[in-house]
């Protein structure tokens, strides 16, 4: 199957979807130091059912974030990269080669709940939760003030760099909020995904003695950055020592980020939106 097989039929939804892609969205530029809430990011996407077992039992050894971490990372945060940042011709390409991963995600006849990455319904959750974190990034360290409805609207990309039709994106800021509250009263994360966001939280995809470095740290900025009712629903709050490091940490990014010019805000998604287009030119895989 080629590239091009993938992409879809013309249509409407296509016309906008180009729309998207040749605009560029400076008010969604990345704080790199957002990174630290990416998984906690990760749990609100594989709180969906259908989401989390598309991980979990993913064939797609290429992309598992257990046998190939640093991979696995890098084509995600490339992927942010290329929506937020990237031009028309970087977000088709990347498209079809996320979508070339894809076509091997979907649920078979053992699978506990039915999934297929090419859903536009867990799309558009997903890249609700990645709209979201930039918007908890700008209330953490940035400027509450820049989410804006304008801003609101530019985060379409984050689905529609994917399958999603941009018409499926809820209309305004009000419409998004209403969509997000009834998805997230009817989630219920079970013991299988649970445990299997317990492991990320606590690096255990890292060597051993990473993972005992680095592990509280993370669980303790995972849990800060975790919505309440994501919290309850994964049975995990901070401890009053996690609470105080959190809000320390915070304190001091806030200060950082005032003097900070914008190149260095943005690392490292400039630096990953370079190799994408290096890897293009050269004709090096992109996931």
């Amino acid at each position: 199957m080629t590239a091009e097989a993938i992409d879809p039929p013309p249509s409407h939804a296509a016309s906008r979807r180009t729309e998207l892609d040749e605009q560029t969205v400076p008010d969604l530029d990345m704080i790199g130091l957002a990174l630290l809430g990416g998984p906690a990011n990760v749990i609100m996407q594989l709180a969906v059912p259908a989401v989390g077992y598309g991980v979990f039992e993913s064939k797609v050894d290429s992309g598992n974030l257990f046998k190939v971490p640093i991979k696995r990372t890098r084509t995600t945060l490339a992927y942010l990269a290329v929506a937020a940042m990237g031009s028309a011709e970087d977000r088709r390409r990347y498209r079809q080669a996320v979508n070339r991963a894809h076509t091997r995600v979907r649920s078979d006849a053992d699978s506990p709940v039915k999934y297929n990455a090419f859903d536009p319904k867990l799309q558009l959750w997903v890249a609700a939760c990645l709209y979201r974190g930039w918007e908890d990034s700008q209330r953490f360290f940035g400027d509450p003030s820049r989410i804006t409805e304008e801003a609101y609207r530019q985060g379409a990309v984050m689905g529609t760099t994917l399958q999603m039709a941009p018409e499926m994106w809820p209309a305004t800021r009000a419409d998004f909020q209403k969509y997000w509250t009834e998805t997230v009263e009817g989630l219920e994360i079970d013991d299988t995904i649970r445990d299997y966001l317990l492991r990320i939280v606590r690096m255990d995809f890292m060597p051993r003695p990473v993972a005992l470095a680095m592990g509280w740290f993370s669980e303790t900025m995972t849990i800060g950055f975790l919505p309440e009712e994501f919290r309850d629903k994964m049975g995990i709050h901070p401890s009053p020592m996690q609470d105080r490091v959190f809000q320390a940490h915070n304190a001091i990014a806030r200060r950082a980020l005032r003097v900070l010019p914008r190149p260095l805000k943005q690392f490292p998604f400039n630096l990953l939106l370079a190799d994408v287009r290096w890897r293009m030119r050269t004709g090096r895989p992109l996931v």
